[in-house]
Formats: structure tokens, sequence, C-alpha cells
């Protein structure tokens, strides 16, 4: 990647949008929040925008403005859709626009998620991509496949919390692993289909991936076919050394949450580093920015919205992610000068929906267009082909 290279962009659907406050705009629809309809909407949007994916989050919890636990409160949007289920809704309303779920490592099966990953690549016809996330504590309880943990954002660096997140971390990395073995573990010809001999498939091109690690069994293969990426893109937020090296091992994009140039160009060196040490050298690992955006005409409109909506909070919204507030041209400005530290793409988190978004696919992007730093069409059909990622080769299949 160079300085002068397109760059990315995604956006990270999440409710009413990112700011807890949100639902309570003029123009946001928040008794549409558990509808097809309304995440269609947004969706179709972002791809008239030429975005590369949407994220689309999930947990196994209600929401919280605690790390730990419910919070209790009834200001803010409770519940959610499955993410997998609205992508895999979505996909054939769309065309292009890669569709990237966000499921918990730490609540499922690696061998069901495969399974619901590779079938939303061949709803979407290639452009499923996952966002792998270990979830927070308050949803170890709903699962039962662990005793709870009393782990908050203040205890997080007792040498046991610490030897928890790094064993969490480390599973959280075979479960990838699975999920990619059993994406591989039928070869791309295995299916026959020839009606003259009855044969339907190739057995000797279903392979069980026979993986056996501290915390997953698992023999395969897996029921589904190949995907039509052949490994759909797997990606992941991290926020510290940990994190980065899980990602740096497991995934395709990473998510860094920076919050100016300086950090970037230091957070891409460590996380480069970790990509070396994991053997991935010669891999291609894309570095996106998370950015929080409340977006409006001129920075002071801006400004003035973000202080709206942190009047509807006890106190002003904040967020792991830098909060940017100001106009889609300075938005393309800070985008270009962390581009040269060495960040390929951005997640955007839309303050409010469908506000932001619409200002992200009619202003930012043509903005950026504009100025020779983003497509003007579609040129791939894949979002592997959107990220420049080429298909990868079964590792199971005789060369």
């Amino acid at each position: 990647m160079t300085a002068s290279d397109p760059l990315h962009l995604a956006v990270a659907l999440d409710g009413a949008g990112w700011h807890p406050a949100a639902w309570r705009e003029p123009n946001a629809r928040p008794q549409e929040l558990f509808t097809a309809g309304y995440w269609a909407e947004l969706v179709a949007e972002a791809e008239r925008g030429l975005l590369d994916f949407v994220t689309i989050e999930d947990s196994l919890a209600l929401q919280s403005a605690r790390f730990s636990g419910p919070d209790g409160r009834t200001d803010r949007v409770q519940g959610r859709l499955d993410a997998v289920l609205i992508a895999s809704r979505v996909a054939p309303t769309t065309s292009r626009i890669g569709l990237v779920p966000s499921t918990s490592a730490l609540g499922t099966e690696p061998f069901h998620l495969s399974k619901a990953i590779a079938t939303l690549d061949y709803v979407s016809t290639g452009r499923a991509g996952w966002r792998v996330q270990l979830g927070r504590p308050g949803e170890i309880p709903h699962v039962g496949r662990r005793p709870p943990v009393t782990l908050t954002l203040d205890n997080r660096t007792s040498p046991e919390n610490e030897a928890f997140i790094i064993d969490s971390f480390d599973e959280a990395a075979d479960y990838v692993e699975v999920v990619r073995r059993l994406w591989d573990s039928w070869e791309d010809d295995a299916e026959i289909r020839d009606v003259a001999t009855g044969r339907f498939v190739d057995r000797d091109k279903l392979h069980h991936i026979d993986f056996a690690g501290r915390w997953f069994s698992v023999r395969g293969p897996s029921i589904t076919p190949r995907p039509p990426q052949g490994q759909p893109v797997v990606t992941a937020l991290a926020h510290a050394s940990v994190p980065y090296r899980f990602a740096a091992r497991a995934a395709d994009v990473v998510y860094v949450t920076p919050v100016d140039a300086d950090q970037a160009r230091s957070i891409v060196a460590e996380v480069r580093d970790e990509q070396d040490r994991a053997g991935r050298a010669g891999e291609s690992l894309q570095i996106f920015a998370d950015l929080d955006v409340v977006l409006a005409d001129t920075a002071e409109e801006a400004t003035a919205r973000q202080a709206r909506l942190d009047e509807r909070l006890d106190r002003p919204y904040r967020s792991d992610a830098r909060i940017f507030a100001g106009t889609p041209a300075d938005l393309a400005d800070l985008l270009l000068d962390w581009q040269d530290a060495g960040i390929a793409g951005y997640r955007l988190r839309p303050a409010v929906l469908p506000d932001d978004l619409l200002a992200i696919s009619r202003q930012l992007a043509p903005e950026l267009a504009a100025r020779g730093r983003f497509r003007t069409g579609y040129t791939a059909t894949t979002l592997r082909g959107h990220l420049g990622l080429t298909r990868p080769a079964n590792r199971y299949a005789a060369t």
C-alpha cells in the first residue's frame, strides 16, 4: 500500500446508530429496528455509496454501558436481531457490497459458524465476511461453556485476568483455524452432479480436518461445500497488544482505534511486527481504523449535533474509538492523513442512522472519489475482490 492508493471504506451498523441517544433523533426509526426492511434500506444506501462492506453488530447479551455486565438502563436501545440472519436476508436485495456479521467465538461452536458464513457466501454470491469477537463477560452466563468471571475495565491487568484474556484470544485463534479448515474441507470440484452415473459428490475430495487442540476437537468435513470465495474474509477489532497478536495470526482485516496519525503509525508498526512473528509476512493483512462520526455541512453544525445528542445522556458519550465531529470534507482530510501512517481503510461508525450514513454515502465517498482516492464504480463482484485479496488455494487439495 502507498499513500496514493485508493482507500477502502466500510460502515458499522448498530441499531439506531452508535450514539446511545441516536434512537431519539427526528430521522431515527426505532419502531423499525427489528424489521428486515430497515436493515435492507441501510445496506442498500451503503451500496449506493460504493462502500466495500458493512459490518453488523451482534452480542449474546443486552446492550450495556458497562463492560462487565448489564447496566439496567431503559433509556437506550435494548435487543438485537441475529447479525448472520440479517446479512442472509439482505444479501439477495444487494449485488456488490460485502456483508460482514459479527459473532462471538467464545459462545458459539466453530462448526455451526463455518456453515452459517459459508451459506452467507453462497446466498450473496461471494460477498460474505465475518467479524470474529470474543464478547463481554456479561455473555458468559447465557452460554454455560465456562464459569463466570469478574472482569472490569479496572481489574483487567491483574495477573489472573491477564491470563484469562490471553487464554481467550488463544481459544479464539483456534476457533478461527477450525472454521478456516472446515471451509477448505471440500475441494472446489468435489461436487460432480453427474446424473448419468448417479454420482453427486467425489468422496475423495471431502476431507476430515482432524483438528485436536486445547479447546476444540473437530473431525469434519463440513456439510457445506467450499464457499464461492474459498475463504470468506475474516475481520477482527483490536485495541492492544494481545488482540493485535490475535488479529495478526488469524484475520484478513484488523480494525484498530488510533486517536491521531502518530498513534496510527505506532499501531501499524506493532501489528506488522506481530504479523511477522506469526509467520504471515507474505500474506495480506489490511489495517482499518475505526472512527465514530457525527457529520454535518459545517463543523459548527456537527459540534451542535454532538452536543444535542450528549445532552440526552447523564454524561457525554465516550467511545473506544476517536469521535469525529465535522464536515465530510474535513473527514476526508483526516482519512488521507492517516493513510500516510499506513492505514488502508476505515470502518466508520455512524452516530445516527440514517443521517450519518447518508453523509458518508452521498458526501464523503464522492468527495474522496473527486480527489482520486475512492472508486467511482465497483470493479469486482466479491468482497475479496473489493479488498484486493486473491482467492486462496485449498490446503487439502492435491497439488
